[in-house]
């Protein structure tokens, strides 16, 4: 379980496609990833870009995941190269502070950025998302974007949901350098899939 809250931007370091051999079975990719966490232990669950990875192996400033071919052909993954900076958030304890919102890290699929326009000291991006995201966006509810929880500002369209970032965000997330045209991660606010359930469920 996650917040959204961002800790560190880490870079990939190296990106292996894995195959069915003697000893590992599971096709996908290994990911090794440079970041600036200590006390990594394997087993450890990090949100890579909002996707919930396992630490397969950890040395001092880097760590390395594996991404399952089901999670490859929902994400952007397979697109990834050495040298892309990702964004990074450690699993929530009990004890910590609930900043952003309930994250899973169970992506639900890729948006697309639309439009880009500053206003003000923010800047306002439409991203055309998922139709099972859209369907539990709200003005004002909880989308994750690359890991980054965000609120959403309106819903421009019926097929896109409208984000603000504050100049913190942008200076501390990958999500200052996106474009028209950009590709990201995106999650729908988990209470309102179980909303969505219960009232499909009811009729």
């Amino acid at each position: 379980m996650f917040t959204g809250i961002v800790s560190a931007v880490g870079r990939i370091d190296r990106v292996v496609r894995t195959t069915e051999n003697g000893k590992r079975t599971t096709p996908g990719l290994a990911l090794t990833i440079r970041a600036p966490f200590k006390g990594i232990r394997k087993g450890e669950s990090i949100a890579v870009n909002g996707v919930c990875l396992t630490v397969e192996r950890a040395v001092k400033g880097r760590f390395s995941v594996h991404v399952v071919a089901t999670t490859e052909g929902r994400t952007l993954f397979g697109e990834y190269a050495a040298g892309r900076r990702v964004n990074l958030e450690r699993a929530l304890r009990a004890a910590d502070r609930l900043g952003g919102h309930i994250v899973q890290g169970h992506v639900d699929g890729v948006a697309v950025v639309q439009r880009v326009e500053r206003r003000g000291d923010a800047w306002v991006y439409d991203l055309r998302v998922p139709e099972a995201v859209r369907e539990v966006s709200i003005p004002r509810g909880a989308i994750t974007v690359d890991g980054v929880s965000l609120t959403i500002n309106d819903l421009p369209g019926k097929d896109s949901v409208q984000i603000a970032l504050i100049p913190f965000t942008r200076e501390h997330t990958t999500l200052g350098a996106l474009g028209v045209g950009d590709r990201v991660h995106v999650e729908g606010d988990v209470l309102g899939k179980y909303v969505r359930q219960l009232c499909s469920t009811a009729k």
